[in-house]
Parts: structure tokens; sequence; C-alpha cells
């Protein structure tokens, strides 16, 4: 069977709805002009009833009628009876020939046969015992050649109506759904090419399409996101990884070329050992990143104690309290994440010390200045060129590599900036060559309402 496509059920639809809307008129209007017609033969039956009513009278027990009085006007028949309802005047329509009871100023419906009359009785007292009834006829016609004249217009309108009714009902709908047929074309179009930083490019509006395609957009951006950091992943990871593993293939095709000693033995196993430690940390490392751009590792916000996450922090990281000082005064909270601040604190403190001289010291601090909080860690140690200064924020850049030792990866500042974002704040640095670096995150200060626990954090309300 045949699919049609939405835009013609669309148009079929409304076609169809169209045509009952005009069905439904057509009665409506048959209705009403019956109705109307009615009220109009009703009222036209009053008026000449009345009419006769006020010239009718008797003089000494005649009959007097006035001048105005006329027996048919209208189409309406005016009887006069007696008080016992014996006919003295007018001429009783010869299609009406059946006995109704008066009834003073009613107006009803009666059925004479085939024909229908409305009847309107009214009762005009003389003196205290004598009166006279005048009754009005008025025969009631179908008006059978209205209705069929209606009827054929209606028969010949209605097909020319529906034709046009199609056509617009199509073009309503193929108009409607252009925004659709541009999101399918630039759609298919991103699939053929495979080319994710293509966009929909709708204006943007309130309607139900443009909301479709800036959701689009938005999947489409993440993806496109996704796949970059998955390349990016990629490219690093075998970047990096092609050292430790040419190291470790190297010292292997060693000790099976050559008869090594204990002691060569102890020291290839010891090398590849490192090397796999420090690939290990590389990888950790660059999943970490990876999940902080997607957004699959965000930051569970809590409001912590900053001074006793520091404090304890810092106890971990085994530095002998003069060279690692803390300047610690009064309690501050912050909304953060314990583990990835205590991440961000252990990579600027590794850091501080390894471009330190070797007795070099760093210095934690943190302080509230206005709407921030301010977490510094600083270091005495070779400093940063200012031309570099934006540099060591990019993947696997080192100022110094002969200074950061075979471990490092140039990893640890990038992670700090993306876990600064996750926590809504950013990273500052001040260095000065052969002085020193001072690194600075910068934290939105929570409200006065915020208050930790006893252990410096409490877990996130349940939402």
């Amino acid at each position: 069977m045949k699919a049609f496509s939405v835009k013609f059920r669309i148009a079929v639809w409304l076609t169809l709805l169209m045509g009952l809307l005009a069905v439904l008129l057509l009665v409506f209007m048959l209705s009403i002009s019956k109705a109307v017609a009615a009220q109009a033969s009703m009222a036209q039956l009053a008026q000449t009833v009345r009419s006769n009513l006020s010239q009718t009278g008797l003089d000494n027990g005649r009959l007097t009628l006035g001048d105005g009085f006329r027996f048919y006007q209208n189409g309406v028949s005016t009887l006069i009876y007696s008080r016992d309802q014996a006919f003295l005047a007018g001429q009783i329509p010869v299609s009406f020939t059946v006995e109704e009871d008066f009834q003073n100023g009613l107006t009803r419906m009666v059925n004479a046969g085939d024909e229908r009359y409305l009847v309107l009785d009214l009762w005009l007292p003389i003196g205290w015992e004598n009166g006279v009834w005048l009754r009005g006829l008025m025969e009631v016609s179908e008006n059978r050649q209205f209705t069929t004249s209606l009827l054929r217009v209606a028969l010949i309108v209605m097909p020319v109506f529906m034709a046009l009714a199609a056509l617009g009902s199509y073009w309503i709908a193929r108009r409607a759904f252009l925004p659709l047929d541009s999101i399918m074309a630039a759609a298919a179009s991103i699939n053929k090419a495979q080319d994710l930083s293509r966009r929909i490019g709708l204006p943007p509006g309130h309607d139900e399409f443009s909301r479709l395609a800036g959701t689009f957009d938005q999947l489409f951006q993440r993806l496109e996101k996704s796949f970059e950091s998955e390349k990016q992943f990629a490219a690093d990871a075998s970047h990096e990884l092609r050292t430790p593993v040419s190291i470790i293939k190297g010292a292997c095709e060693y000790a099976e070329k050559y008869d090594e000693t204990q002691e060569d033995r102890r020291e290839t196993i010891a090398m590849i050992h490192r090397q796999t430690d420090r690939m290990s940390q590389l990888i950790s490392q660059l999943l970490s990143m990876t999940r902080l751009e997607q957004g699959t590792e965000s930051a569970c916000l809590a409001p912590v104690n900053l001074n006793g996450l520091l404090r304890s922090h810092c106890e971990e990281l085994a530095y002998s309290p003069d060279r690692l000082i803390l300047e610690l005064h009064e309690d501050i909270t912050a909304m953060a994440d314990p583990t990835l601040l205590s991440r961000l604190v252990r990579n600027l403190v590794e850091n501080g010390f390894k471009y330190s001289e070797p007795n070099g010291c760093v210095w934690v601090s943190v302080r509230q200045s206005g709407g921030e909080i301010l977490l510094e860690v600083r270091d005495n140690g070779i400093g940063i060129p200012a031309e570099l200064q934006e540099k060591i924020w990019q993947r696997f850049y080192r100022a110094d590599p002969a200074r950061g030792g075979e471990g490092g990866a140039g990893l640890g500042l990038p992670i700090v900036r993306q876990i600064a974002h996750a926590h809504g704040g950013y990273m500052t640095l001040e260095s000065i060559p052969r002085v020193g670096s001072a690194f600075t995150l910068h934290l939105p200060a929570p409200g006065p309402s915020v208050q930790p626990d006893a252990k410096g954090a409490r877990p996130n309300p349940a939402p």
C-alpha cells in the first residue's frame, strides 16, 4: 500500500473538515431561514389581526367595521365569531376544515390536512357580557422552492468549494512544513557529508519547528564536541604514549638480545615499571579531561569549609610544613566539589614544587574579597615569562621540560582550568621570572545561609 506524505494527509483531513463545515453551514442556513420565516409570519399575523381588532365594534347589537378593516390582507384571513363562537363574517379558507377551539392571544400552528396554518384568536369585549372573537388564519408554506433553489446552488458550488479547499489545504500544509523540509535536508546533508560542524540555521522563533531546529543544532553541537573530544583523546594518547611504549619496547628487545646480569635486569624492570606508571597516569589524566569536557564528570557542588579541606589535603601530600605553608585565617565556606577541588589543589602544589628550587616553598592561602572567594597557590620557583603564560594552559605544554622531570605530561594545569570552569569560576596567573608564580582560583561566594557540616561538606539537597 502506498504511503502518503504527512502533508497530503493533512490536506485531505483539512478538506474533509471544511466540507463538513460547509454542510453544517447549509443545514444551519436552512434551519435559520425556516425559523426567520416562521417569526416573520407570526409577526405579520399578529399585526394584521390587531389592526382589524381596532376597527371592530358593536352598535345596538349590530356588528360595525371601520374603513381600515380588511378580511384578507398580507396572506392573513380575518374571521369574526360571536360570543358563542358562531361564525359572523369573513371567508374561511377552503383547506381549513378543522375545528379549533378559541384561545385568546395564543398563536399556534394547526394542521389542516396537507396544509398548515398559523392561528391567532383575540377576544374583543363589548359591555359586561357581550363581545366578539377575531380569528386570524395564515397559511404557512413549506417554502420548498427556496429550499430546492438553495440545494441546487449548493450542488453546483460544493465541488468548486471542495476543490479550492483541497488546493488551499495542501498549500497551507506545504508552507507549514517548509521548515521541516529544511531540517530534513540539513540533517541529510550532515549525514552524507559527515560534517557535524554544519547547523540547520533556522531563524529563531517560538513555533514548534524553530524549537525543533534549535534542539537539533544543540544535539549536533554536543555530538561534534563529543567526537572532537574523542579525536583529541586519541591523538593525545597516541602522541604521548609513543615515547613510553618505545622505551618499554627497546628495553624488552635489549633484554632479549643480550644476556643481562641480575642488576641490569632489575634496572630494566624498574624502567618498565616507571614507564607503565607514567602511561597509567597519563591515561587517567586524559580520561579526566575528556569527561570534564563532555560533561560526563560534572561538579557535585556542596557547602565546603575550605580551611578544613586545605588543611587535611595538604597533610596528605606529605610535604614538610616548612616548605608547604598554609596561610589560613577565618573560616570560609564555598559551594564546591571536594574531590575536584582537592585535585585542583594537588596539581597546583605539585606544579609549584616541580618548578621550584630544591629547597623551594609553596604557599596556600584562601580569602574572600567582595563577591569572590580567592584560593591562591604561589611558589618561589623559576617563574613563567609573560609570552608563555597563556600557553601553559594548553595540553602537553611545559614551560621548562628539563625542570619538569620525566613524570610530567603537561596536563596538570589544563585540568585545573577545567575544574575551575566546572565550578563556575576561573583561573588567573601572576608570575615573574626567577621570582615565582601565583595561581589564583576565583569562585563565586555563596549566600549567607550556606553552612557546612562538621566535616567541612554536606551532600547536595534532593532536587
